[in-house]
């Protein structure tokens, strides 16, 4: 018997969406019997839904990127880590550990019913604004407000709240499916919350954040439905806003970061010397490689001429060590994720499936272009991580999880399991 769709339903959207829990789970058509329709009401609210197998080609793109990225990450670190730490091995340590605990956070996530995060969209959004409060009065020396320390690592409430606006449009996206060509249900609430939180960030100052969270915005109204047209009146609104922010100096220390933009290599003063220094020895890395790379571990630029070479610039190693062949097929990799993460997400048995998968698959290929535009100099040098690749502990377990969220929606895709 086909299963009826929530959406053909008279009843309010949230009830009708929860009626079909464990339909949505991934269970394959079938015809009803009583012992049958009994379990699957006795397994509606379950946490943990096994369903279909999840996609394995999606999974082993993750564990390949994953384990080149911890090589190539500790091979750009050992240098830094030694001066700083007195340990070589300092930072590699660290990012095993993460990842043996991502890699478990994501098996869990894998099984767990993904339906369930849309009955805790509030609580998750909630959770999120708080850390982002909260992270305003932890003490810096710098002066910077990103980070929470929570013992074994660092929180960065900014990567709570990516995913927090990604399940939010996701839920949202869901609810008013049919309703978002207007107005009132797309462009109004997606300013609404981007401009919430992005007030936020800006009191971090966390700038490349809210960057990054305008176009999971867009994103996220553009999966969901939204008109185009809208799409124009929002670019517009966030040139407008950046025009008045600069003009009136309220970004200050976004400004400083803008010094030497797209001048790493042609620097006329000392002051612009010390600007580039970060960018230009990225570059200098960058063009020293090659087509074939000087061979892992064979590195110049990282021996601390290269800042922080384990985290933002960590790719501009990648391509001084491997060269442009391998840095090509590096990015093809990502590129195989973002599009195997986007296909088996379409192919949900939900709405709201498409729009989490989807939605986190974008998040992963926006910040790899954001990050390679950065180190390039195609963008000015805002601090943007690369996902696998540079260094982080709650950076990475976070993106693990969201990563078996991504498998969890692939057991009720409709595509072949291998």
């Amino acid at each position: 018997m086909k299963q009826r769709s929530f959406l053909s339903t008279s009843t309010s959207p949230d009830r009708a969406y929860l009626r079909n829990f464990s339909a949505q789970a991934g269970a394959v058509p079938q015809r009803r019997t009583s012992s049958a329709s009994k379990k699957k009401k006795e397994n509606k609210f379950k946490l943990f839904a096994v369903g279909l197998g999840i996609d394995m080609p999606f999974l082993i793109t993750v564990i390949l990127l994953l384990t080149i990225g911890i090589i190539m990450m500790f091979s750009a670190s050992y240098p830094v880590a030694l001066a700083e730490k007195g340990n070589s091995y300092y930072y590699l340590g660290r990012q095993l550990l993460f990842a043996c605990i991502g890699l478990v956070v994501m098996t869990i996530a894998s099984y767990f019913n993904y339906h369930t995060f849309y009955r805790l969209t509030w609580l998750i959004c909630g959770v999120a604004v708080l850390l982002l409060i909260v992270v305003l009065f932890v003490p810096s020396e710098t002066g910077i407000h990103r980070w929470i320390d929570i013992g074994f690592t660092d929180l960065q409430p900014s990567e709570i709240a990516k995913f927090a606006v990604i399940v939010f449009f996701a839920y949202w996206g869901t609810k008013y499916q049919d309703k978002m060509k207007y107005m009132k249900y797309s462009l109004i609430p997606g300013m609404i919350v981007f401009v919430g939180v992005a007030l936020l960030l800006f009191f971090e100052p966390h700038y490349s954040c809210i960057v990054i969270m305008f176009c999971l915005v867009l994103f996220m109204l553009w999966f969901a439905g939204m008109s185009p047209v809208y799409f124009v009146a929002i670019i517009g609104l966030a040139v407008a806003a950046f025009v008045i922010a600069k003009a009136t100096g309220l970004l200050g220390y976004a400004m400083e970061r803008m010094d030497g933009w797209g001048q790493a290599l042609i620097y006329t003063t000392d002051e612009m010397w010390d600007a580039t220094w970060q960018t230009r020895n990225s570059l200098y890395a960058i063009g020293s490689g090659g087509l074939t790379g000087l061979g892992l571990g064979n590195s110049r630029q990282k021996y601390l001429y290269l800042p922080e070479p384990q985290n933002d610039f960590v790719f501009a190693i990648v391509c001084e060590e491997l060269g442009f062949i391998w840095a090509a097929i590096i990015l093809c990799l990502f590129g195989v994720l973002v599009w195997r993460g986007i296909y088996i997400s379409q192919r949900s048995g939900d709405t709201f499936g498409k729009l989490l998968g989807c939605g986190l698959s974008a998040q992963i290929g926006l910040q790899v272009v954001l990050n390679i535009l950065v180190i390039t100099d195609w963008l000015p040098n805002t601090g943007i991580s690369l996902p696998f690749f540079s260094y982080g502990g709650s950076s990475l377990i976070m993106l693990l999880a969201q990563m078996g969220i991504v498998l969890s929606v692939s057991r009720t895709s409709r595509i072949e399991k291998v």
